[in-house]
């Protein structure tokens, strides 16, 4: 796959656009069947599907169960389908029309948010009306999420269906924040980009062919890894308008050079995995309407528009890109991607002008952040291993939270940089010299990927920590092997100013399990350690107990709540493990490793999770 740019093109026919018909209404009572509404979002698909054809781009058309009862955009479809080779889809989003409200009398709109029981009902509908149409079913469907239940529903019915766009990147407490707590869609934790989803959990990726769900999934837009993270990922992505949101363009002249540095950041991740790399725009017709849309005015929603499908033309022209339709794209992800073959990112900031940079990683059996500005601390983790399951929608214990679960979690749990008293999430370690502690979540530094046999490989530039008589160089590699569901970090000391000194290494884990910034109940957690001279438990009771082992070869966290075991270990002979369970005020608990080190010696621990 060397240098092979992947792009999926994708619009769909919204005949009542998201925001639009307030707009388009101008102050009249609602009426979504209003003509002035349908005659401009199927104008503005026009112009869609015409931008990218005149740059000689493939689409894919998401037929929207409003579009299904208007002929022209089915006969739309059906012309480019024959013309450009277009793939003719149907989406799940775009469910309000009057034929909708009147069957369901409900303004709901997102199919993960119906019981199952609708969900099963909507999906009938919505694939009898397609099939009604065009006399087949779809290949492709998708909407902002699909869960599990739901992808597993229309696999099993619609055979057919072997792609669909089943998340939207970092959409949770973040985005709902920054929509003054009226976006109720929450659903962070999931992958940044393709990926084979489980029967378990449609953000977890499936470890085998018995997990398979018998989908490709793609994220519903490709996001700036960095800056979604840190704020509103509503801002920061290859949707051109998602950056006239964010305000990142020059207001005179109407230019937006971080679009174009965005996409070619993700043509950048081939470096990191085998040659490939992907990228999506999937804009639907709300964001084109002639009233304007946020601070900027018809004609530069047009222009970015335009702007953003000729650099992908160029692109194409130049032979640095391959347009797919979702379909086609699916056929290719199966066929040059194994189940365990990882997804990473080396990710820098290309918007404030920092040094910052981040590396992402993803496969069957976890999701994980590590962040260089924190010294190489593992800022973000998801245990995928649990492949939990966990049910969206009315009825459910979870009607708008389809999260993933995080151990790990510095913008919902503080991270290092947190309040005077109690803890924050992270993985790091510390360094101890005679009374002094430097935790290397104080040093910032650079990164760079290699991969080695089925080791992705993360070799941090080395640090030097300043103690009072002694000056102490120190290198971090981070290994990610394919398959085994286990991080190791390896701390070598380089030199030191007394090459006879000794420190001491504390290797911890804080941790705790949510989706929200708000605490779970702890009291169910068992902690336990062991080595060499025995073992010791605690059942978490929030009362700041401390155990410790020495020649300690495990500290372990077993967390029923999200089904998951996540265990500290090494294979050194003289380290001391230990556990720490937390309190109200701090509700985490601590896993952790301290060994003496010299000079030249290293120390190497391995994070591992699985179903508990």
């Amino acid at each position: 796959m060397k240098d092979t740019f992947v792009v999926n093109i994708i619009h769909r026919p919204e005949m009542v656009p998201e925001y639009a018909e307030k707009v388009t209404g101008h102050g009249k009572a609602e009426d979504i069947g209003r003509k002035a509404l349908l005659t401009e979002s199927l104008d503005i698909f026009k112009f869609q599907q015409e931008t990218a054809h005149k740059n000689g781009l493939k689409t894919t058309i998401q037929m929207t169960y409003a579009s299904l009862f208007n002929d022209e955009a089915v006969e739309l479809a059906k012309a480019h389908h024959e013309k450009y080779g277009d793939e003719i889809a149907l989406s799940l989003l775009g469910l309000p029309c009057k034929e909708f409200r009147e069957k369901y009398k409900t303004k709901d709109f997102c199919i993960w948010m119906f019981s199952m029981e609708d969900k099963k009902s909507i999906v009938d509908d919505v694939f009898g009306k397609f099939h009604e149409r065009f006399g087949f079913y779809p290949e492709s469907t998708g909407s902002y999420y699909m869960d599990a239940d739901l992808t597993n529903y229309i696999k099993e019915k619609y055979p057919s269906v072997k792609c669909a766009v089943a998340t939207c990147w970092e959409e949770g407490p973040k985005a709902y924040h920054t929509c003054n707590n009226s976006w109720y869609t929450l659903f962070d934790g999931g992958p940044w980009n393709p990926w084979i989803p489980s029967k378990q959990n449609t953000h977890a990726p499936a470890a085998n062919e018995e997990e398979d769900a018998g989908i490709v999934a793609i994220p519903h837009l490709s996001r700036d890894l960095l800056a979604c993270y840190d704020g509103n990922g509503s801002n920061f992505g290859t949707h051109p308008q998602n950056v006239l949101r964010g305000m990142i363009y020059d207001t005179k002249t109407w230019e937006y050079p971080y679009l174009y540095n965005l996409i070619d950041q993700y043509r950048h991740l081939a470096k990191y995995n085998n040659g490939y790399s992907y990228n999506m725009m999937f804009v639907g017709p709300g964001w084109l309407n002639k009233m304007g849309r946020w601070e900027q005015p018809y004609e530069l929603l047009k222009k970015s528009y335009e702007d953003g499908m000729r650099y992908y033309g160029e692109l194409k022209k130049e032979g640095k890109l391959i347009d797919q339709t979702m379909s086609e794209f699916a056929d290719f992800y199966r066929a040059n991607k194994n189940y365990t073959e990882p997804e990473c990112a080396l990710w820098k900031d290309i918007l404030y002008g920092s040094d910052k940079q981040l590396f992402w990683y993803c496969d069957p059996y976890m999701r994980a952040q590590v962040n260089m500005d924190q010294g190489g601390a593992i800022v973000d983790l998801r245990p995928y291993a649990a492949k939990l399951e966990w049910e969206v929608g009315i009825g459910t214990k979870h009607v708008q939270d389809a999260s993933y679960p995080f151990l790990i979690q510095e913008k919902y749990r503080a991270g290092y940089f947190t309040h005077y008293a109690g803890e924050g999430t992270v993985r790091s370690a510390k360094l101890c010299y005679n009374s002094e502690e430097v935790d290397l979540c104080q040093c910032r530094t650079h990164a760079s990927f290699s991969q080695e046999g089925k080791n992705r490989i993360l070799t941090l530039d080395p640090v030097e920590i300043e103690f009072y008589d002694l000056t102490v160089k120190l290198q971090t590699r981070v290994i990610f092997e394919e398959g085994s569901s286990e991080i190791k970090i390896e701390r070598k000391i380089l030199g030191m100013s007394n090459p006879d000194a000794e420190l001491t290494i504390n290797e911890y884990m804080v941790a705790c399990y949510g989706t929200t910034e708000y605490p779970e109940d702890m009291s169910h957690i068992t902690l336990s350690v062991s080595g060499n001279d025995g073992s010791e438990s605690i059942d978490y009771a929030y009362k700041c107990r401390e155990a410790e082992i020495n020649g300690g070869k495990l500290a372990k966290a077993v967390i029923p709540e999200i089904k998951t075991e996540v265990s500290l270990k090494t294979y050194a002979d003289d380290a001391t493990a230990y556990i720490k369970e937390g309190y109200a005020f701090s509700p985490m608990f601590t896993l952790g490793f301290r060994k003496k080190l010299a000079n030249g010696e290293a120390f190497t621990t391995g994070i591992h999770m699985k179903r508990a």
